[in-house]
């Protein structure tokens, strides 16, 4: 009898959002070819979707992945540590040292000036 029930509010909640997505588009006009493009509002594109781009970003693109990743993994570590204590700060603070060499070395390379 629940999962009879289950089905009845799953059919009726797909059957509303159907209905409401279909009721404003029956009142607009549909929009031609030129208008349903995505790319320039219809006009033709100046390069391709697939082109290159400078060599430049990559560095800045890495170095915001490693700051990614240090969030991805602090933030678990903060229930960890509750449980384990000193262990799983010393294992914090070896990861945010490798971390940091990477972070020195693209300094010393000149990452962070944008010319």
């Amino acid at each position: 009898m629940e999962l009879f029930a289950l089905l009845i509010i799953l059919i009726v909640a797909l059957g509303a959002g159907l209905l409401l997505q279909w009721l404003p588009m029956r009142h607009q006009p549909r929009p031609n070819w030129s208008q349903r493009v995505p790319f320039l509002g219809g006009g033709t594109p100046d390069s391709h979707a697939w082109s290159r781009y400078h060599v430049r970003y990559y560095p800045m693109t890495l170095l915001l992945i490693a700051f990614e990743m240090e969030m991805m993994f602090m933030y678990p570590w903060a229930v960890v540590f509750v449980e384990k204590g000193m262990k799983a700060m010393m294992e914090m603070g070896m990861f945010l040292a490798i971390l940091s060499v990477g972070i020195v070395y693209a300094w010393r390379e000149g990452v962070f000036k944008w010319q």
